[in-house]
């Protein structure tokens, strides 16, 4: 890489920047920038954790068993999974369990993107912001941070007793079922979630204030962002597919938009436009900036009073979409419990036939689609799953080719920090998205 000092002299040709262990992200990766002659030639961001072939897995077994099976994808977003595979299989063979039983289905969503962007945006994402290596060593700085972390315990302390109640437990429920669920609370047993929901709701908004106060790059890009969007709700297992770059389109016509691409140097997949090839944003800020009118009240007003306008096309305020969105799953959850009317059952036969199904859910990186195909008795005969870091790969590459030459200045290991924060805006599950990958036995 050429860089030009203030004589105007060359300091070097040619750099590479490394990271060979991407931090404080779910699964195992690295990324390698090259660059010559003052241009980016080059950007890998290799998976190299083993593939976990879950589409095989599910081939052969039967429909009722792959809300569990695919729980076990990720240990942070399991209810993301469970929705889109009951879904999913629920559209292939005609079923609509009602309107009680989708509120419940939303209440557990709630509470999965409470504990899973709490951790993030505290944990694994604000200390870049502080150039610390952890959240222990940002809470060392100050002790305001150390209570920031508190508060974020509780805040993910209060998601996970909402995925604990209607899931069965925290870590790969085990209550949802096609149709429903196995067992469905009692109102008793919500109104202690809300006294604690209503508390937590006080540190959520904390909290966006917070962090819409960060120091953020200048770093203002043209995205194509892409989520679901609801009639009347914003977004988490039902809507249209639409972007910002005129997109709108049914789930089921997923695949004539989008396709995945085995790169040769990741594990994972990447799944990128069909028309040109081309990258795409989904996630946190994909939401907001698709569904911005659809955020209650006090969540848009937190947003708006961080001065941010949105839509926002900077990646690194995308912490602050996750935090809003926290402050939103709060009052959503409450509104669901202070609504709520157990359905008759907890839920509706689902009978096997030869089908197949697609649907999209939101997880809390973005969208997961899910399409399945079934024999007459009721067997998975094809499983398609693409998680939301599949589809943000190409995007968090392209991000940077454009921002590595900022870093030119800097020495080896801070250049790669930097770059590294540009993964992390992400929030990438690499262990999700390690879940195919082909290749060929040569004798």
């Amino acid at each position: 890489m050429t860089v030009q000092g203030s004589d105007g002299e060359s300091r070097s040709t040619t750099r590479t920047i490394q990271i060979d262990a991407l931090a404080r992200v779910e699964g195992e990766g690295a990324v390698t920038i090259e660059l010559k002659g003052g241009r980016v030639e080059d950007v890998r961001l290799r998976i190299f954790e083993a593939p976990r072939l879950f589409e095989a897995f599910l081939r052969g077994r039967g429909m009722a068993e792959a809300p569990d099976i695919t729980a076990r994808i990720c240990g942070i977003c399991p209810v993301a999974y469970q929705m889109s595979a009951c879904h999913a299989i629920e559209a292939a063979l005609g079923v609509e369990p009602g309107d009680r039983i989708r509120a419940l289905r939303r209440l557990l969503y709630c509470g999965e993107w409470i504990e899973s962007h709490a951790l993030h945006v505290v944990f694994l994402h604000a200390p870049d912001f502080f150039g610390c290596e952890s959240a222990l060593a940002m809470a060392a700085l100050r002790p305001e941070f150390a209570q920031r972390i508190r508060d974020s315990l509780a805040l993910k302390k209060a998601g996970n007793a909402l995925v604990r109640l209607l899931g069965g437990r925290e870590i790969h429920p085990i209550n949802v079922r096609l149709g429903g669920f196995h067992r469905v609370p009692r109102p008793v047993e919500l109104a202690p979630l809300a006294e604690e929901l209503k508390a937590a709701r006080d540190l959520a908004r904390d909290l966006v204030k917070w962090v819409g106060g960060l120091d953020f790059p200048d770093f203002e890009q043209d995205y194509d962002f892409v989520a679901l969007r609801h009639p009347s709700d914003y977004p988490m297992n039902e809507g249209r597919l639409i972007s910002t770059g005129g997109l709108d389109i049914a789930m089921d016509e997923f695949l004539d938009h989008f396709e995945e691409r085995q790169v040769p140097y990741s594990n994972a997949l990447q799944c990128r436009k069909r028309a040109g090839g081309g990258a795409y944003f989904v996630g946190p800020l994909a939401r907001m900036n698709l569904n911005f009118d659809r955020l209650s009240s006090e969540p848009r007003q937190a947003a708006l009073e961080t001065g941010i306008a949105w839509p926002c096309s900077n990646p690194f305020m995308g912490i602050v979409a996750r935090a809003v969105e926290i402050l939103y799953a709060i009052d959503e959850a409450l509104r669901l419990i202070g609504a709520y009317e157990p359905p008759e059952e907890p839920a509706v036969s689902c009978e096997p036939r030869a089908s197949a199904g697609s649907w999209i859910t939101e997880a809390p990186r973005g969208i997961l689609f899910h399409r399945y195909e079934i024999d007459p008795g009721g067997l998975i005969t094809r499983a398609n799953l693409i998680p939301p870091t599949s589809q943000n790969q190409r995007q968090i590459e392209e991000d940077l080719i454009r921002f590595a030459p900022s870093v030119l200045d800097l020495e080896p290991d801070a250049a790669a920090w930097r770059c590294e924060q540009v993964v992390r805006n992400y929030d990438p599950c690499i262990s999700c998205a390690t879940h195919f990958v082909r290749f060929k036995v040569v004798s």
